[in-house]
């Protein structure tokens, strides 16, 4: 019964205000997932930010395979963070923080991911061959979606770590 957790920061040069507005607003997980994964919103995106809200998503995480993914924001302090949770979707489990906390010239965003995958040991043989490589490339194409829209800060202090918990 292994569980991981990923922890990603990244520093850009903008307002606590600014990052809020972008990261709180669902529609924008389409502008930082990569294209190939497919990733559309099917419902919930159609309101800002609340605790107690549903977002249904459609992806396809590899060729070929599609599924649906249901997630429930259940923790909000505007400006600061949010937490969703996996409510139906392709991990066991899935409990992801989003912080943003203010920095000279700019802020931090802190993600911080627990995560479990479906199918005991052979979901264990997965993680390092295909969802540890999959999660550090989504991260990275979000680093780079967000410092070309936004810039960045101190990016040698970027950083992505995925370890067994």
């Amino acid at each position: 019964m292994s569980m991981y957790r990923l922890t990603a920061k990244q520093a850009l040069p903008i307002s606590r205000q600014k990052a809020w507005e972008f990261l709180s607003d669902p529609a924008n997980l389409k502008v930082i997932t990569p294209p190939a994964m497919g990733f559309e919103i099917l419902v919930g995106a159609d309101r800002p930010m609340f605790s107690g809200q549903i977002i249904q998503y459609k992806v396809h995480p590899f060729p070929g395979y599609s599924t649906k993914w249901v997630t429930e924001i259940t923790h909000v302090k505007e400006g600061s963070y949010f937490v969703d949770e996996q409510r139906f979707g392709p991990y066991v489990l899935w409990h992801h923080k989003h912080f943003i906390n203010e920095t000279e010239g700019g802020i931090e965003m802190e993600d911080i991911i627990d995560y479990k995958l479906p199918f005991g040991i052979l979901g264990q043989w997965a993680h390092p061959l295909m969802v540890k490589k999959q999660l550090t490339a989504i991260f990275k194409f979000r680093e780079e979606t967000l410092e070309n829209l936004f810039g960045h800060l101190h990016k040698e202090r970027n950083s992505l770590v995925i370890k067994k918990i």
